[in-house]
């Protein structure tokens, strides 16, 4: 069974680490590569050693779609080449990774499973003496990227994690994949990469990516496990291990999206895990999900439209249900992982309708009641067209980061050794702010405020409410505006300033 568009993977089976055995009788191996079928994963090709003997190659997939189709390869240069031969023929996003991840079904689905599809690395704490495990090489972030990533030739200064095996390179960035496996292959043969070993294809990967400029995301997994072994030992640990953490739980917590607006973390986020949760168990869709939540849009519109005090206050009650669900369709779509492009491009509309059904329903209510028409109506539309031209600017701001991300930055060598400083460059980005609280982290005054500025969807849905349902119409509108106005002026400065260099 094909799924196009999917991912294809390339495993490196090239170290005896693959064929370890785990407590169901299959191999590492095996386990590994019915897990990334369970993932948006099209195909699975193993890379092995001429002499290697893989269980999992040699009978299909529990789940019928197809059987492993080995490649043999004779050593570190012709791995790094077949992985650039598959990146020149490939459509869809690639990814490489060492045969011997012991991880979580979860933690490989935090960067596979992604709709984005990105270019990015798993990446976990730093690991054994020093902060540092032979499989686990030490990797340097900031601002979400990876910005220095070391093996056993490269070498990275200030490193504050470590990467996990686990590397996915984008559509986008394919071309770079290819010509950085050529390169280190090309390398590798005239012995330029010292020690070197099989072992390491994707640590050598992730650091010619970075070291060519593209930008790789840095992925986290929290509490879930995503670990390389090397031995029997620490293979039934790593398994062992993996039965320490609730999995499902881990899910559900990564599917509550965190960076959101003060009222959307603080009044919805908080509890909306037990309307996902039934929501699964029903068996709901996410466009479905979005489909109720539409409908309670349109009640709150029509109970606005009444214009009396209880019309007002039952509007607004529906309007927060209703956003709520807003919110339950995509953590549902996460923690089912039933993404879709259709989904994401109704969720948008349907927003926008919603709002703008909100606002026809107040603006009739209000004349309903008052017997005034000239006074609301303009104010409705001035309020339209102020969220018309905020999400201009928010979208084509969007597209700009998307288009330079795209763009590789300045190159650096990759036959030197130590990664300093000043190659890191300004990529590096500032240093994390602080988290404490009343401080300006995440959990600060200064953060939250900031987030409360720009008027997020969370924050719109209260303010009508919570105006509707106090005062009238009028006062909605005129709230809207204001804090409209406002928000795009914070917005469009921010913005004009971090778009120059």
């Amino acid at each position: 069974m094909t799924r196009g568009g999917d991912t294809v993977a390339v495993v490196l089976a090239t170290t005896p680490a693959a064929d370890l055995p785990c407590p169901d009788g299959t191999s590492v191996l095996e386990r590994l590569t019915r897990q990334l079928v369970t993932l948006p994963v099209r195909d699975v090709h193993v890379v092995a050693r001429p002499d290697g003997v893989h269980p999992g190659a040699a009978r299909p997939y529990e789940a019928g779609t197809c059987r492993l189709p080995d490649t043999t390869s004779d050593g570190l240069a012709e791995d790094l080449r077949l992985v650039a031969k598959t990146a020149r023929t490939a459509t869809s996003p690639l990814v490489v990774l060492a045969a011997d991840v012991v991880a979580h079904t979860e933690a490989l689905a935090t960067l596979l499973a992604d709709p984005d599809r990105p270019t990015g690395a798993i990446v976990g704490p730093m690991a054994g003496p020093g902060g540092r495990a032979p499989l686990h090489p030490p990797v340097r972030t900031a601002s979400g990227r990876v910005v220095a990533a070391g093996n056993s030739f490269h070498e990275v200064e200030r490193a504050d994690g470590a990467f996990r095996g686990v590397l996915q390179v984008g559509e986008a960035h394919l071309t770079s994949l290819a010509e950085v496996a050529e390169e280190l292959g090309d390398l590798a043969e005239r012995g330029l990469l010292g020690r070197a070993g099989d072992a390491e294809v994707p640590d050598l990967l992730l650091t010619g990516l970075v070291r060519t400029g593209v930008p790789v995301r840095s992925v986290a997994i929290g509490a879930l496990r995503c670990e390389r072994v090397a031995d029997r030992a620490a293979a039934e640990e790593a398994i062992g291990g993996l039965a320490e953490v609730d999995e499902s739980r881990v899910r559900l917590d990564a599917a509550i999206k965190t960076g959101d607006g003060f009222f959307t973390t603080f009044f919805v986020s908080s509890w909306s895990r037990h309307v996902v949760r039934l929501a699964a168990l029903l068996g709901l869709t996410p466009n479905a999900v979005t489909g109720i939540s539409v409908g309670l849009a349109l009640i709150a519109a029509i109970w606005f439209s009444d214009g009396n005090r209880t019309g007002l206050v039952v509007g607004a009650v529906a309007l927060y249900l209703s956003f709520v669900l807003d919110c339950v369709d995509g953590q549902l779509a996460r923690y089912t992982r039933r993404f879709s492009a259709h989904g994401g491009w109704l969720d948008g509309i349907c927003d926008r309708l919603k709002e703008y059904a909100v606002f026809v329903g107040l603006a009739f209510g209000y004349q309903a009641q008052s017997g005034e028409s000239g006074g609301v109506w303009p104010l409705a539309v001035a309020a339209v067209i102020l969220q018309v031209v905020r999400h201009m600017v928010d979208f084509s701001y969007a597209g700009s980061l998307t288009d330079s991300g795209a763009v590789a930055g300045p190159r650096r060598p990759l036959t030197e050794r130590a990664e300093t400083d000043q190659e890191a460059g300004p990529q590096a980005g500032p240093p994390v702010a602080s988290s404490r609280p009343g401080g300006d982290g995440p959990s600060g005054r200064a953060y939250w405020l900031r987030k409360i500025i720009v008027l997020p969807i969370g924050e719109r849905v209260a303010l009508i409410a919570i105006t509707a349902a106090l005062f009238d119409a009028r006062v909605t509108f005129l709230a809207l505006l204001g804090w409209g106005v406002v928000a795009l002026a914070y917005m469009s400065a921010g913005r004009i300033v971090r778009s120059f260099p």
